[in-house]
């Protein structure tokens, strides 16, 4: 299998479709003038946000900057091509909605973070909400270009081994199905999107 960005499309151990790529997840980058320390702290309170979602939000947004007319997306042999089509094209169209709707749930919370500027101290609340708009928003545009661009889907037998071991909930199995996946695909932290 070749060197470049791949993305995977695979279920977890509670039977959800996962995306991500083959790239690890990275710290949020924003670049902003004011205080530094202020964006640095807002990071930190981003901890909560789980590598599970991290991933896959990190996943769209580098749909974005893939330079390839098409998106190779590996998923499990267990499905036909065809019906793995139709599931990746309703989870991107799951996925937009509900980034629509985080969005505009978050933008109704700005106002009142932003009073919390009257309050002694830096305004982390503010901040923070700030940085989860925008890894969504990032996120939200890499939906959109996925929808648009051609995909080329790839049957990988040892996801398929992945899900025929959740499918039985042999989880003895997964430590070492994940590490081999890992191994396999260059991949990092598999665990923790696919499992706990």
């Amino acid at each position: 299998m070749g060197h470049g960005m791949r993305f995977f499309f695979v279920i977890d151990h509670k039977h959800n479709y996962r995306y991500f790529s083959s790239e690890p997840v990275h710290p949020v980058q924003v670049k902003f003038s004011k205080s530094r320390k202020i964006w640095e702290e807002a990071k930190k309170k981003l901890m909560f946000v789980s590598k599970k979602t991290l991933s896959q939000e990190q996943a769209f947004e580098r749909a974005l900057k893939h330079e390839s007319p098409s998106l190779e997306i590996i998923h499990s042999d267990l499905h036909e091509e065809k019906k793995i089509k139709v599931r990746f094209f309703f989870f991107l169209q799951r996925q937009r909605t509900r980034h629509i709707a985080m969005l505009a749930g978050e933008a109704i919370l700005v106002p009142v973070t932003g009073l919390a500027a009257l309050l002694p101290g830096p305004n982390i609340l503010f901040y923070a909400l700030a940085l989860l708009m925008i890894i969504q928003w990032r996120a939200f545009r890499g939906i959109n270009r996925t929808l648009h661009r051609d995909h080329h889907f790839i049957a990988d037998p040892l996801l398929a081994e992945w899900e025929r071991a959740v499918e039985e909930r042999r989880e003895d199995d997964y430590p070492a199905l994940l590490t081999r996946l890992e191994e396999t695909h260059g991949l990092r932290d598999l665990r923790k999107i696919l499992w706990k």
